[in-house]
């Protein structure tokens, strides 16, 4: 027979427990709003960026610079963007499992999870900034520049809807040449092609770190929420289960306590 005690213990447990997930759930929720609107401004920016150094990269006078130029791939760095938080599903774990492809590569990571992994100094991905961003810009293309490393990519999660999001690498250096656009007819670039993707090199890597630190951020929150909701559904039931137990463990031993006692006036 079930020990009545132990039975009430859990279900106090259990409630507790929901209490939290649903607390958890309401926070992640009042999120959601700003953290998408945060996303779709950061990908229209990032957007106009990209019209920008399409433009420049189809032309023949920008391959010169050492942003276009391809090397071995042996010496990798990626930007890896991660979660300030647990309790988001499988969010963290599938930015991970996609960093085990690249195991040779160094890691630079952006977000509390990421920064304990790696055993580097804390920062936030849902406070992380564009100026922050732009420093880390600067280093990185001085570095790439000088020849440290070879490749340049960023390990983050793309935004499909509340329920679906993926983790996927973007490379961003070295620059590759698009096709010559219609757009760039007519387009004079002073002092010359070479020297202004130079020049704007660093914010279009700012920019880029920027827009898939706030996608993930929202894909965070979107992970949480429906993690908190699948453990509220889940903690429910296992709070109905129990009820039925304990009660049922109740009704068992008031039927002993009675049947001990119409034996014992009967002797």
């Amino acid at each position: 027979m079930a020990n009545t005690k132990a039975l009430r213990v859990r279900i106090k447990s259990v409630k507790s427990t929901e209490q939290l997930t649903k607390a958890m759930g309401l926070v992640a929720s009042s999120k959601i709003r700003r953290a998408n609107i945060n996303m779709y401004k950061s990908r229209e920016y990032l957007a106009s960026l990209e019209k920008s150094i399409s433009l420049l990269t189809s032309s023949q006078d920008a391959q010169k610079s050492p942003y276009m130029q391809k090397r071995d791939t042996s010496r990798t760095k990626i930007v890896i963007i991660a979660g300030d938080r647990g309790l988001a599903g499988g969010y963290n774990a599938n930015v991970f499992r996609l960093a085990k492809e690249y195991g040779g590569a160094e890691f630079i990571p952006i977000g509390k999870r990421a920064c304990d992994f790696y055993g580097k100094e804390i920062n936030s991905s849902e406070k992380y900034s564009f100026d922050e961003a732009m420093t880390l810009s600067r280093e990185l293309c001085r570095e790439f520049c000088e020849g440290s490393f070879d490749r340049l990519g960023i390990i983050y999660t793309t935004y499909h809807s509340v329920m679906s999001q993926e983790a996927k690498i973007k490379w961003i250096l070295p620059l590759s040449r698009r096709e010559e656009s219609s757009d760039n007819a007519g387009m004079i670039y002073e002092p010359d092609h070479e020297t202004v993707l130079n020049l704007v090199a660093a914010e279009y890597v700012a920019g880029v770190i920027t827009s898939l630190v706030r996608e993930s951020f929202a894909c965070e929150v979107s992970a949480r929420r429906m993690a908190m909701d699948s453990a509220g559904k889940n903690a429910k039931q296992m709070i109905s289960d129990l009820s039925l137990q304990y009660n049922r463990a109740r009704q068992g031993a008031i039927t002993q306590e009675i049947t001990e006692i119409v034996a014992g006036s009967g002797q």
